[in-house]
Order: C-alpha cells, then sequence, then structure tokens
C-alpha cells in the first residue's frame, strides 16, 4: 500500500511515520497560504470601498482581484479538507498496523509460555496427580494399621472421673470452710444499775432514819409499859 501511495516498494517501517510529517507539514503551509489570501482580500475589500465614490474602475478592479483571491482561498480549503482526511486515513492505518504488531507479539509470547504442553498432555499431568495424592492417602492408613490403638476399659476410665470429680468438690468444700470467718464468743455483762449512785444513798439515809424512829418508838412503848 506504502509502496502505491509513494512510487516505492519499500517496506521501510518509518514509511508511515513519515507519511504522517510529510501530511501535516502540508496542511500546516496550506493554512498559512489560505490566511495570507484572506488578508489580501481584506485589503482589497478596503480599496474597492475606498475608490468606489472617486474612481469606479479602480474600486472594480480591486473587487476583481478580491473575487480570485477568494476562488483560490476556497481551492486551498477543500485540498486542507482532503489532506486531512487522508492524515485520518493513514493515522487509524498505522494504528491498526501497530496493533496487529502488539497483538503477534502477544501471541508469539503465549505460544513461547505453553511451550509443548498439549490438553492431552495437562490430562495426563492431572491425572499423575490424582494417582498420586490416593497413593499418599493409602500409605496413610496403612502405616496407621501397622500401630494399633490399645483397648482402654471404659468402666475404669468412668472411676477414675468420679473420683476426680469428688475430689474436686471437696477441695471447694474445705476452701469455703475456710474463708468463713469464725464467730467471736461475746462474754456477757452484768447490766448497769438503774439507779445512779445519788439515789442509792438517798435510799441508805433513808433506811437508817427508818431505824431510828422505830427505836425510839419502841423506847417509848417501853417506858409507858405497853
Amino acid at each position: 500500500m506504502w509502496g502505491y501511495l509513494f512510487g516505492s516498494k519499500s517496506n521501510d517501517k518509518e514509511t508511515p511515520k513519515k507519511a504522517i510529517v510529510g501530511l501535516r507539514e502540508q496542511i500546516n503551509m496550506l493554512n498559512k497560504k489560505q490566511n495570507h489570501l484572506y488578508t489580501q482580500v481584506d485589503d482589497l475589500d478596503g480599496q474597492a470601498r475606498k475608490f468606489i465614490s472617486t474612481d469606479k474602475t479602480k474600486a472594480k478592479n480591486a473587487l476583481k482581484r478580491k473575487k480570485l483571491l477568494e476562488n483560490e482561498a476556497i481551492k486551498i480549503t477543500s485540498q486542507i479538507d482532503a489532506l486531512e482526511n487522508q492524515l485520518r486515513s493513514i493515522e487509524s492505518a498505522n494504528l491498526n498496523l501497530e496493533t496487529m504488531k502488539a497483538m503477534k507479539q502477544g501471541a508469539k509470547a503465549m505460544k513461547h509460555i505453553h511451550g509443548g504442553i498439549t490438553v492431552d498432555k495437562v490430562d495426563e499431568t492431572m491425572d499423575e496427580i490424582r494417582e498420586q495424592a490416593e497413593l499418599s492417602e493409602e500409605i496413610s492408613e496403612a502405616i496407621s494399621r501397622s500401630y494399633p490403638v490399645e483397648n482402654v476399659d471404659e468402666d475404669e476410665l468412668e472411676e477414675e472421673l468420679e473420683a476426680l470429680q469428688q475430689e474436686e468438690i471437696d477441695d471447694k468444700l474445705l476452701n469455703n470452710k475456710q474463708s468463713q470467718p469464725q464467730k467471736q464468743h461475746q462474754v456477757s455483762l452484768p447490766d448497769a444499775p438503774s439507779t445512779s449512785i445519788r439515789e442509792n444513798k438517798t435510799s441508805v439515809v433513808e433506811e437508817e432514819e427508818d431505824d431510828e424512829d422505830e427505836k425510839a418508838l419502841k423506847a417509848l412503848q417501853a417506858e409507858m409499859g405497853l
């Protein structure tokens, strides 16, 4: 394709890039040319307006040149559009080319990774893995059977378990008894006297006076012969 566009059958990898660069440069040059033409068109439009009232011939010539330059600018616009379309096509084709190259490299890498692996070889390998896993399980079971577990008297185990439980209960009761505080014996004291010391003294004095009165009364009775 590139040989047809540029008259060469070269397979140079830089051809697409060179073509893109050349198209962009040509588009930039045409844009500059077109901008210059539009500047001249504006100048001629000004001249026509200037001479319209004083010199119609000059005004007419200015308009004629303006028209020619406008037509040339329009042609340049068509050329720019054509080049831009071609540029987009080449960039798209180049992008597709680079994409295909990347995909081709990816396919090559996958082929290298897989190497000589096939579905049959994968199935064969998986079968070998399963066989080895089953063999390992059988070996483990065989080793376990080589060392039988001794029989244990279940009744003896139950008796020992009950003894341990009773021992634990006894320990708890003993700990609780030791943790309880001992009661202190209270010494009963005699009740305090309900009467005060002063009251006791008063009663003693009164008793003594009663005795003296009793004695005087008896002495008087004796004197009277009673």
